[in-house]
């Protein structure tokens, strides 16, 4: 079994954190991100840079320079989060967040399809803002809306996969003391890599395609 881990949106926060835990693991880290940090070239793994998940181009080219090898986990991390609220909500933003935060997995994941074998994995990173039964308050309309659609695109992926023994994870990682939230959350990134990758972990095909809380918990659609 490849020991080859893949995480896009590496360069900081839980990113950052899952390569730091796998390297840390003795687990053969790629990097993917837009532009590398100082703290993710600190960590010696393979970097492949100036890749946009929503961009074509750049991710045929990552496909391009990971042909040929087996990769074991899969973690779809990128994302983007902006605020949209009524009575104006910036549709050119929400449509932003929808190409990074629901095509660009989806794009990922399928470019990646031929270094996918039987036992790899693919973790999709979420948010239970994207949970319709759990919306108590409105608004984020663009986070929303993307990451229900990055849901709704990891459940057809678990049923797709099965047939060739792959499994996939929709996973909420909590509320993160990352840039992305004004580092206002309850729980570092390194906490929530870790509690992600036992999710990882215990994945199997017969849980497949479960929406999952980093901490264990099963999320409402």
């Amino acid at each position: 079994m490849s020991n080859l881990v893949v995480v896009t949106g590496a360069n900081k926060g839980i990113g950052l954190e899952f390569c730091r835990y796998y390297v840390q693991q003795g687990m053969q880290v790629v990097a993917v991100c837009r532009q590398p940090s100082e703290e993710l070239n600190a960590l010696g793994c393979e970097i492949i840079s100036d890749v946009d998940v929503a961009n074509e181009a750049d991710v045929a080219r990552l496909a391009a320079r990971l042909e040929g090898r087996k990769i074991h986990l899969l973690i779809n991390n990128a994302g983007i989060f902006t605020h949209q609220l009524l009575p104006q909500p910036d549709f050119a933003a929400i449509e932003q967040q929808f190409a990074v935060n629901a095509m660009g997995p989806l794009r990922v994941t399928t470019a990646l399809l031929p270094c996918l074998t039987e036992g790899s994995k693919i973790g999709l990173i979420t948010s239970r803002m994207g949970s319709i039964r759990d919306n108590t308050s409105g608004g984020y309309y663009g986070y929303r809306m993307s990451k229900a659609a990055l849901n709704a695109a990891g459940k057809s992926l678990a049923i797709d996969l099965r047939s060739r023994q792959i499994a996939v994870a929709i996973l909420h990682p909590g509320f993160v003391k990352t840039s992305m939230v004004g580092y206002a959350g309850d729980i570092s990134p390194q906490t929530a890599a870790q509690r992600l990758a036992q999710r990882l972990d215990d994945l199997t095909l017969e849980t497949s395609g479960t929406f999952w809380h980093s901490s264990g918990e099963i999320l409402p659609w």
